[in-house]
């Protein structure tokens, strides 16, 4: 063995040691930060009079707060959902006209209750209980 395999081998096992890891990781089933809170989280409250939670003062309106989809399905009923779909982790979005949630990846759809209308979600969405009092929502976990 020459010096130049020696030297080879020694870039071809550094670059193993460094690359390896990374690639079992994005292997695990691991959920990750991205999935939602967990259960024992505080409470999430939204105050419906500030400006920027205006959105969710209308039927079909919608806003995402920390992973999580909240809809205002009409007569002061609201849901809220995580908004991580199911199959490879992409952010869903809410279609008012459809009255469904949309997968923009590969195009999974939900209903707003959170189950799979059409894959390839392989199960539902999570849901968390809402609650409104005046005018400040309350998402517990």
């Amino acid at each position: 063995m020459n010096r130049r395999d020696v030297v080879q081998r020694i870039v071809l096992g550094g670059t193993i040691l460094v690359v390896m890891p990374s690639v079992l990781t994005s292997c695990s089933k691991d959920p990750g930060p991205d999935a939602g809170p967990g259960p024992g989280s505080s409470p999430i409250t939204i105050d419906l009079s500030i400006a920027g939670n205006s959105s969710l003062n209308t039927t079909g309106g919608s806003k995402i707060v920390q992973n999580i989809i909240v809809i205002n399905t009409g007569s002061d009923i609201f849901v809220a959902l995580s908004s991580i779909c199911t199959h490879q982790g992409c952010t869903v979005g809410y279609n008012s006209g459809a009255g469904n949630i949309q997968c923009p990846c590969h195009g999974s759809v939900y209903a707003t209750t959170g189950s799979v209308i059409n894959g390839p979600a392989p199960r539902a969405l999570k849901s968390y209980p809402v609650s409104l009092t005046g005018n400040i929502l309350t998402i517990t976990f």
